[in-house]
């Protein structure tokens, strides 16, 4: 009998996850929406061919769905799952606890050949506990065409006012272009991923020394009203619902001047056969205000075995293929080599196919090896992550107040009273978890 793999997500996920649980011999996989997930999808046949018995269904979950569910699926013991999408917040502390098994591969897949950065990220007590499908930081995409008729430019690292101004010089609404499309969508990996590190580069941070909410504090109100202000003059409507894939497609129909974002995102918006605007997009650094650090923010989409699976061997197969060097190349050869999934591998940017595909190679790497997520911020802090508190609490923490910001974003309440309210339910996590 041929094997299951099972990709959940979407409203059907109720139901796949019920006949899960009665269909013997089944792997079930949750993952992400994003374009290279559906990459990997074309491709499963590969992967079937080369692994007789096991058939691979794709199923696909947003970001937030999926991780609500897998954070369900592991905390319960639901044994939904037998691999995980999951990320850098995840992986150690999950590891740590005994939720997931520590992945180790043949030579071949040369786990050296990770980039430090995403290896480090996903380890903890030195076993590595998610292998990285696609690796990123955060960097400016932006249109040079119409920088150039506003007759200005982009510095390599623009502070932010030059991003306001360059937003202003690019809006045009009565045609539809925006001049700037960030992220406003609530939740912890979603608004509060890009608004984490905008707060840092103004000097922000989450929790003083002594665990201490600080979301009340100067830097935090400036940030925001920044943002706040930047969105409502220069952004599309319905900013408070934009994530990435909403933005994504806002910037290929050219309806933005600038996006800063994920820079996996390059792979897309310089892709011909996806974006209008694909031979404008020029690339810089992250904006600051005050301060470099965690300007910019460190992540991997990752995949994981949770420790209950039956079928761990199996799983272990399809994470060992879906992540290795001969996957980035069966994507290149198939998809062409500026569809690679980045970030991830040292060999990636070595690979001079690679090279001549992607204009945006030498900012991406730059990125990834700027973010330090043991200084992300200007004042000194208890806790490691650029866009994240890696502390169990934070997932509650970020969620409550991501609702917040995008609640300010539409203009139903004040920045002020976003942040007070954010810091409150803060402060109850922190003293209900026994932090002070």
């Amino acid at each position: 009998m041929k094997k299951n793999i099972k990709i959940l997500a979407g409203s059907a996920i109720l139901a796949v996850a019920s006949s899960a649980a009665v269909q013997a011999g089944e792997l079930t996989v949750a993952t992400v929406n994003n374009g290279h997930m559906i990459t990997m999808q074309s491709l499963t046949g590969h992967f079937e061919k080369d692994n007789p018995g096991i058939k691979v269904n794709w199923v696909t979950l947003d970001e937030g769905t999926l991780r609500q569910r897998v954070t369900t699926d592991i905390a319960t013991k639901g044994g939904q799952f037998d691999v995980m999408t999951i990320g850098m917040y995840e992986a150690p502390m999950w590891g740590a606890k005994g939720w997931l098994h520590s992945l180790e591969f043949g030579s071949s897949y040369d786990v050296d050949d990770l980039l430090p950065a995403m290896r480090n990220g996903l380890s903890a007590n030195g076993n590595l506990y998610a292998a990285p499908f696609y690796g990123e930081s955060s960097m400016i995409m932006y249109r040079k065409d119409l920088l150039d008729a506003a007759g200005m430019s982009m510095p390599d690292n623009p502070t932010w006012g030059h991003v306001q101004d360059a937003a202003a010089a690019m809006t045009d609404k009565a045609n539809g272009v925006y001049g700037i499309c960030l992220r406003g969508k609530p939740g912890w990996g979603d608004n509060m991923a890009f608004l984490t590190t905008m707060a840092n580069s103004f000097g922000a941070r989450w929790f003083d020394e002594e665990w201490k909410p600080q979301l009340d504090s100067p830097a935090w109100n400036h940030a925001v009203n920044f943002y706040v202000d930047l969105l409502t003059h220069y952004g599309p409507p319905g900013s408070s619902g934009n994530s990435f894939n909403e933005i994504l497609a806002l910037i290929n129909e050219g309806k933005c001047g600038m996006w800063i974002d994920a820079t996996i995102a390059a792979s897309f918006v310089s892709d011909p056969s996806q974006s209008k605007v694909a031979d404008v997009i020029a690339y810089a650094q992250s904006p600051v205000a005050v301060t470099h650090r965690g300007a910019n923010w460190l992540w991997a989409w990752a995949l994981a075995v949770p420790a209950g699976t039956q079928q761990s061997d199996d799983a272990l197969k399809f994470v060992e293929w879906a992540t290795s060097k001969e996957y980035i190349n069966l994507v290149g050869e198939e998809k062409g080599w500026g569809s690679v999934p980045t970030g991830t591998r040292s060999s990636t940017y070595k690979n001079m196919k690679f090279l001549a595909a992607a204009n945006f190679a030498e900012a991406e790497m730059k990125a990834i090896l700027s973010a330090d997520p043991s200084n992300s911020t200007q004042e000194p802090t208890p806790y490691q992550g650029v866009q994240f508190a890696s502390i169990p609490e934070f997932q509650a923490i970020g969620t409550a107040v991501g609702q917040q910001m995008s609640a300010a974003l539409a203009g139903t309440i004040s920045v002020e009273d976003a942040l007070a309210a954010s810091q409150k339910a803060a402060e109850r996590e922190m003293i209900k978890a026994g932090y002070y």
